[in-house]
């Protein structure tokens, strides 16, 4: 082999290897143990042994079918892990569900059957127009629902909206996952032979920045959605959410709490008569707001009023009516909310006289 293909492959076997090892990592050693976690690290030993199988066949035509077959079967695994590990990321599903016990031991019973059945060693004309189509047609289905799981995400995206960490981290890895795919399908097609290097090249790059993170990035627990879960684990459902905020909303409007200065969550849970820590989750999951921002956003509409009725009041006055603390909390907060300052707001309401 030349220079330039031996630091090829030592890149792309070093990246399998690696894979490996940190797919065991979160499978076995890692201090969180969600769910997601196993799945993440199941996905990266099920890519890891398909990438090895990739790198020995690009340099060495003549390797035994049985190893080919080891690495075909594989992808398998590949699109089920990573649906269920992004599923299970954006619900923050703790418990492995029925359903996707049943698919995973299906897979296992098709391979199985398939391998001491039709073993591509003696059937390679049956795997090679029907069994490996079959395979990225399965990869592409786990795939295409995956996509579906994060379309919230893309909608993000477009509206300008900031993502978290994790939900970067899941685009990263379903971005990787969708090139290393596309680049075995390009390369199954025959189109180019240079492509079917390609998926060992993305996976290492992803392995390289999965151990990057965990090496030398001073916080990585955010990069999981379990780490905003400080309260409990069961999950308020929709309907209950829903019942609470609508007790919520009335609470501050019949009895305008909000103009408290010193109104603290807790004070706000006791009215409605639920944990402080359960309220908080409402208001992060159902409204995308935390508590001060919620407050504030009642405080403002109620100075809004006051301004646009020409009140003999002052703006600090304003602002000190509706429950803010300081001239500076209240036109940060206005500013904010409303995209612009009192005094802006005050010339664009009151109407030319």
């Amino acid at each position: 082999m030349t220079s330039g293909n031996n630091l090829l492959f030592f890149f792309s076997a070093l990246g399998a290897f690696n894979g490996l090892i940190v797919g065991t990592y979160f499978l076995c050693f890692t201090a969180k143990k969600n769910l997601s976690n196993y799945f993440l690290g199941a996905l990266l030993i099920a890519l890891s042994i398909r990438i090895g199988k990739s790198v020995a066949y690009f340099f060495d035509y003549n390797l035994p079918r049985t190893i080919l077959q080891l690495g075909l079967t594989a992808c398998l695994f590949i699109g089920p892990f990573l649906y269920f590990f992004v599923k299970t990321e954006m619900k923050q599903i703790r418990k492995l569900p029925v359903s996707w016990s049943i698919q995973l031991l299906a897979w296992s019973a098709v391979i199985l059957i398939t391998d001491l059945v039709f073993p591509y060693e003696h059937f390679p004309h049956l795997w090679t127009n029907y069994i490996i189509p079959a395979i990225y047609l399965q990869w592409s289905i786990y795939i295409g629902l995956t996509i579906a799981s994060v379309k919230s995400l893309f909608k993000k995206i477009r509206s300008g909206e900031k993502l978290k960490p994790f939900e970067k981290w899941i685009l990263t890895i379903c971005t990787t996952i969708f090139l290393i795919f596309v680049a075995y399908v390009w390369a199954f097609t025959g189109i180019t032979k240079g492509s079917y290097i390609s998926g060992p090249l993305y996976f290492s790059l992803i392995t390289y920045l999965i151990i990057f993170i965990l090496l030398y990035r001073k916080k990585a627990n955010d990069l999981s959605s379990f780490a905003t879960l400080k309260y409990g684990d069961k999950k308020v459902n929709e309907d209950e959410a829903k019942t609470i905020v609508a007790k919520l909303q009335k609470v501050m409007n019949e009895k305008e709490l909000f103009r408290n200065p010193n109104l603290k969550l807790g004070d706000l849970a006791r009215e409605i008569n639920v944990p402080s820590h359960q309220l908080s989750r409402i208001l992060n999951d159902s409204l995308q707001k935390n508590f001060t921002l919620f407050v504030n956003e009642y405080r403002i509409n109620a100075a809004c009023k006051m301004l646009s009725y020409q009140t003999n009041f002052t703006i600090e006055a304003v602002g000190d009516e509706v429950g803010f603390n300081s001239k500076s909390t209240f036109f940060a907060a206005f500013k904010k909310i409303k995209g612009l300052t009192p005094n802006t707001y005050i010339r664009k309401t009151t109407p030319d006289l």
